[in-house]
């Protein structure tokens, strides 16, 4: 039987990757509802690329904010990925009117500004 001591346990105090955890996981679950709502107008071959950015930008950012809660050493190089992915989502997100699309657009673009200071 192992005993954990109060010095195995993390530390939840804010810590320098919490603002950018929040934006990836708003972002991620903005580009899931995109994708999803996409999907259910009926018009999924219009947007198709839409949509495979959305679910592509979605994944990363939960990438994003697993490596950053971890505190893993590969969390920089993987907000230089998140920051690329939510720009070009947010980039094809822009070309479209509907509500979905410009939330996800905003949401991308916060989560890309964290990403770039977090690797500044």
């Amino acid at each position: 039987m192992s005993v954990h001591t109060e010095s195995d346990v993390v530390s939840l105090a804010p810590g320098p990757y919490d603002a950018c955890i929040d934006a990836c996981n708003t972002c991620a679950t903005a580009c899931d509802t995109c994708a999803g709502a996409c999907l259910s107008e009926g018009r999924a071959a219009h947007m198709a690329a839409c949509i495979r950015n959305a679910i592509d930008c979605a994944a990363v950012c939960r990438l994003a904010a697993g490596v950053m809660a971890r505190r893993s050493d590969h969390a920089l190089m993987v907000c230089k990925l998140c920051a690329a992915i939510c720009h070009a989502c947010a980039a094809e997100c822009r070309q479209h009117t509907e509500d979905h699309c410009q939330a996800c657009v905003e949401a991308c673009e916060a989560c890309e500004a964290h990403c770039l200071q977090m690797i500044q």
